[in-house]
């Protein structure tokens, strides 16, 4: 059959879209089984904890209403973890308290008494380790810590030992295999972490510690009781390290300076943007061979001997957004997505080159998800890369006198990464006749700090540019239909979405979910953890506050002159409704065509089915109108 772009006939509807769109928060063996926690789109996005042993089906360990979530950093992330007897230790979505769910227990107990917020947590040796946040004291205070897994904290906060505190921030703790040093990552207040972050080995007995000098470290992970191997991107990309640590001297005299040196450089990164706790690029296996995710636009597994020599590369059917979640022998859990599997959880026996899916990791048809084309564009500040998902469906016949339309997607962060994963939202457009172009513009992680730092100071121009030329480039090549291309971005990428509408001359129509439209008002409602994020992409207040006023959507919402659809979750903590509402009056005082959306009980980041199928189909709907076709029910 033949059909007008946009209104090809799909089978994905926006309620199977929902139903599809888990999302899974770590996974971990114990005792033989695999565990993990994955979302329930159904019961408001609740993140249940599961268990499967080698011969039967998925069991829910953590039922309704318990809700594994953490929310420290407002991403959260390592939000649970198990003992080999079966003893889960989780974060409640609700009171952020830790508890503990014994073997056979009809309830879980808590473990750290109520106020402040905890994720990351690991247990090692017995011992259970976690990110602690305190927001109620100014400065707000922040620590690695050390949970009494007894219930001894549970009504007496002080009982939770503070190893460093203060008010930078934290992540990865990482116990020595003698249990006498816990190293882990820290920053401060007013950096992000893949700007600067060192890493720290503090002395349990006594509390010294001691830095490990990093440009922007991650994952910290003992090989001997004196050796470290963490990732940092001193190199200019994010590689291994490994690091010396010296015996700790008695107080007070000073340790000595760990000594670091460079391990299994590549022209790739084993790292990212530090936003979510838990995650991991490599693992050290038990024989200490290591296996390393590197990135240079999509994801590969790189297994390496233990003096960093390259053994081979894995043949795996994910290659986006990986972590290594755990490992026994020489088998490994990893989460992630790719190009022709949907999100999951598999496990790969890295012997045997063989991975099984666990949850998820479906393949696709590729008569309706070919694959992500890699494409690059010649931009004003050096090349622009993306990833372009054409328009797929085996049962229309496109019409060869037409072009498609096309979404130019534009990822959050923006210190963030489109790997060309097939996405559940993106095969909803490409099957009705809807291209789509993931962008990767300067400041993206994966391609290395040169690339990332391109918007250090230019957050509104770089970003901006780099869409404007992928979009022109597009048209240019023949590829999409040049007065139908909308602009689509949440978060951060919906501040680009409409400083591109601002800039005028591309762009038809501009979706925004949950975008930034003023500068110095997210400087003065956004939460802690990017409190200072804006110094480096724009610059310090009050110096720069000319240049947040004159960069702000909100200053030019009279130069948007199209349609623009806003959707907001209404308990948005990192980006506040005001934001969204603020351009709205803007384009509602002008009379420019807009729809705005608010939806309760959203934060940021959409995780309930209804708010997924609603927002899904008012997209659809807002593109039908606006390029003048009407979608097939």
């Amino acid at each position: 059959m033949s059909a007008a772009y946009g209104s090809w006939p799909s089978p994905l509807s926006a309620a199977a879209l929902a139903a599809a769109g888990i999302r899974i928060d770590g996974a971990q063996y114990a005792a033989g089984d695999i565990w993990w926690s994955e979302s329930v789109p159904a019961e408001r996005g609740r993140m249940r904890v599961l268990r499967q042993d080698a011969d039967g089906p998925a069991q829910e360990v953590l039922p309704a209403p318990w809700n594994a979530r953490s929310r420290v950093h407002e991403y959260g992330g390592g939000a649970w973890t198990v003992a080999d007897d079966g003893t889960l230790f989780f974060v409640d979505g609700d009171d952020q308290r830790v508890h503990r769910w014994d073997p056979g227990a009809d309830v879980p107990v808590p473990l750290t008494a109520a106020g402040a917020q905890y994720g990351g947590l690991r247990l090692q040796q017995g011992r259970l380790f976690a990110v602690r946040e305190d927001l109620r004291p100014t400065p707000h205070e922040r620590a690695i810590a050390e949970i009494p897994v007894d219930g001894s904290a549970a009504d007496d906060d002080a009982a939770v030992r503070r190893i460093r505190s203060g008010s930078g921030f934290f992540a990865h703790p990482a116990l020595s295999p003698d249990g006498t040093r816990l190293a882990f990552v820290e920053w401060g207040e007013t950096r992000m972490p893949w700007e600067a972050a060192i890493g720290v080995v503090a002395n349990l007995a006594d509390g010294a510690h001691s830095a490990i000098p990093a440009r922007a470290a991650l994952q910290p992970e003992w090989i001997s009781d004196d050796e470290l191997l963490f990732a940092d991107d001193a190199t200019g990309r994010w590689n291994l390290h490994r690091a010396r640590i010296g015996v700790q001297p008695e107080p007070p005299a000073p340790a000595p300076p760990a000594v670091t040196r460079p391990f299994a450089l590549a022209d790739a990164d084993t790292g990212g943007g530090l936003w979510v706790l838990g995650q991991r690029w490599f693992r050290i296996l038990d024989d200490g061979r290591i296996l390393a995710i590197r990135t240079n636009g999509s994801d590969t597994l790189a297994l390496l001997d233990p003096d960093g020599a390259l053994l081979r590369e894995l043949d795996v059917p994910f290659d986006a957004d990986l972590s290594l979640e755990d490992t026994h022998g020489s088998r490994v859990l990893i989460t992630g997505q790719g190009r022709r599997v949907t999100p999951g959880l598999w496990e790969l026996d890295v012997d045997a080159g063989v991975a099984r899916t666990i949850r998820g990791g479906d393949p696709v048809d590729p008569a309706w998800v070919p694959g992500a084309r890699s494409v690059t564009f010649d931009g004003p500040h050096g090349p622009v890369h993306a990833f372009d998902h054409a328009p797929a469906n085996p049962h229309v016949d496109a019409d060869p006198d037409a072009l498609p339309p096309y979404i130019v997607q534009v990822h959050g962060g923006p210190t963030a990464h489109s790997a060309g994963a097939q996405a559940g939202w993106i095969t909803y457009f490409t099957s009705r006749g809807i291209g789509v172009l993931d962008v990767n513009y300067g400041g993206s992680t994966g391609y290395g700090r040169d690339y990332r730092a391109r918007l250090d100071g230019q957050w509104g121009v770089v970003d901006v540019d780099d869409v404007l030329a992928a979009a022109q480039g597009l048209a240019d090549a023949g590829i999409a239909d040049p007065a139908r291309i909308a602009i689509r971005g949440g978060s951060a990428g919906g501040w680009t979405v409409l400083s591109a509408l601002v800039r005028g001359g591309v762009f038809a129509a501009g979706i925004d979910r949950y975008g930034v439209a003023d500068l110095r008002l997210l400087a003065q409602e956004t939460h802690d953890f990017e409190r200072h994020y804006l110094d480096g992409l724009v610059g310090p207040l009050p110096e720069a506050e000319q240049t947040y006023i004159d960069r702000s959507p909100l200053t030019h919402a009279d130069r948007i002159d199209v349609p623009v659809l806003i959707l907001q979750g209404a308990d948005d903590a990192v980006v506040p409704p005001s934001q969204s509402e603020a351009i709205r009056d803007a384009l509602a005082a002008r009379g420019v065509r807009h729809e705005y959306l608010l939806f309760p009980g959203e934060g940021h980041g959409f995780r309930q089915a209804d708010t997924v199928i609603a927002a899904a189909e008012a997209e659809l709907r807002f593109l039908g109108s606006v390029f003048g076709f009407e979608p097939t029910p």
